[in-house]
């Protein structure tokens, strides 16, 4: 993975709602058509990150099988961040692909 993607691939996950991690790692595999393995060694250090920047905000809850677990939700200020991670992102991909392209 690209560094600084997990930030941007949580937010969209978090796009279509609130999520609790173990939620968050299941939509990305399964959008990604099992691609995407994140750990929790990796998400939790960005959820973390993307709390103290104010992208997202998380409250306790239950979950599908009546445990405890955090859920998280996109902000306002994390939905820009989304949109100007993947313009930034999309300009990239595409100048990788440029590069890839050339003979």
């Amino acid at each position: 993975m690209l560094p600084g993607t997990l930030d941007m691939l949580v937010l969209k996950a978090l796009a279509a709602g609130p999520l609790h991690g173990y939620g968050i790692v299941r939509r990305l595999k399964q959008t990604s058509g099992h691609v995407l393995q994140v750990g929790e060694s990796a998400l939790y250090p960005a959820l973390q990150r993307l709390l103290l920047n104010g992208y997202v905000e998380a409250e306790w809850g239950a979950s599908e099988h009546n445990r405890r677990a955090r859920y998280y939700t996109l902000t306002r200020a994390g939905r820009k961040q989304l949109a100007a991670e993947r313009q930034e992102f999309d300009l990239l991909i595409g100048a990788i692909l440029r590069v890839m392209d050339t003979a």
